[in-house]
């Protein structure tokens, strides 16, 4: 019998599409992966519904949550929302996120580092120094931003804080959400920077190859890498 169009497509876009094999490294666990995923589209939406109710040029984008009232709602929930969820990607990777002796040589050897020199590098662990000074920074925004937004949430807490208070968080919750922001936008590029990351976190393996380039001393962990050189 003569194979379809739709079929000789399917088989063509199976032939185009990374296949794991029993070589590659689980990077991530599904859990994980569906957690990301929550952090991720939390913080999209609270970008956007940030930028709504932060200045009237960019009102227009309350159209997305059903209008001001709605923005003003939902934006503090999703912000909760994503403390919660990021709060357990902290559990599960602080001890990871740790800075060792060779991170801080990998910040001195940064040149090598944007020159693609990583020949020239420390082995690296789970994460190098430039994805562990990221994670304590968005720690250090969301809790940031948590706090001031519960200061600023009136509903719920306006009895409680006085209007200098109210002034202050405002304005630290503008300046914390900057830096997550652009924190991010670094994030995003580093993962699409570096071939076979975004993988990662969409399929959850690595194959071989990439973990003894960028994260030498976690391959050998693994203990797929412990005979090799």
């Amino acid at each position: 019998m003569k194979p379809t169009k739709a079929t000789k497509k399917r088989h063509a876009a199976n032939r185009r599409r990374p296949q794991r094999n029993t070589r590659d490294l689980v990077r991530y666990t599904a859990g994980t992966r569906i957690n990301h995923w929550i952090v991720a589209i939390s913080f999209v939406l609270l970008a956007l519904s940030g930028l709504a109710l932060f200045h009237p040029a960019l009102f227009w984008l309350t159209n997305l949550f059903g209008g001001g009232p709605w923005t003003r709602i939902l934006h503090p929930f999703i912000g909760c929302v994503m403390a919660a969820t990021f709060y357990l990607l902290c559990v599960k990777f602080w001890r990871d996120n740790y800075m060792q002796q060779r991170d801080w040589i990998w910040l001195r050897k940064i040149n090598d580092v944007v020159g693609n020199r990583e020949e020239n590098l420390p082995d690296v662990g789970r994460y190098n120094a430039g994805q562990k000074l990221l994670f304590f920074t968005l720690v250090v925004c969301l809790i940031a931003l948590l706090l001031s937004g519960i200061a600023i949430w009136r509903v719920y807490f306006s009895g409680f804080f006085s209007v200098g208070v109210i002034r202050a968080a405002a304005l630290l919750h503008a300046f914390f959400a900057f830096v997550l922001i652009c924190a991010i936008i670094v994030h995003i590029y580093a993962g699409i920077w570096v071939k076979g990351s975004v993988r990662a976190m969409t399929r959850g393996w690595v194959s071989p190859g990439w973990a003894w380039k960028h994260h030498r001393a976690w391959f050998r962990e693994t203990g797929k890498g412990m005979h090799s050189k």
